[in-house]
């Protein structure tokens, strides 16, 4: 349910990093791992799968935002997620 904003002692504004700040230019990711890196979690950190959940919410939209910036590879296996990466130049 809708809350005042009165009821908040913190408003930020909300601030997506860059991909270049988030990932390093010579990996690649899944978007799971893309998802963690964006929030701050260790990309190897195993996650429940509601908190997973939550952080491919953000991760998918920034992604999709920045898609000039990424690459993508092909998973291993058709069960596995495929990997993306910057670009570069």
């Amino acid at each position: 349910m809708a809350k005042p904003k009165s009821e908040f002692e913190d408003l930020r504004p909300l601030e997506f990093r860059d991909p270049e700040a988030v990932l390093d230019p010579q990996k690649m990711y899944t978007i799971y791992e893309v998802g963690r890196l964006l929030q701050g979690v260790d990309p190897d950190r195993q996650l429940d799968v509601e908190t997973e959940n939550v952080l491919l919410d953000w991760a998918i939209p920034w992604m999709i935002q920045h898609s000039e910036t990424f690459v993508f590879a092909e998973p291993d296996a058709e069960d596995e997620p495929g990997y993306y990466g910057l670009a570069g130049e």
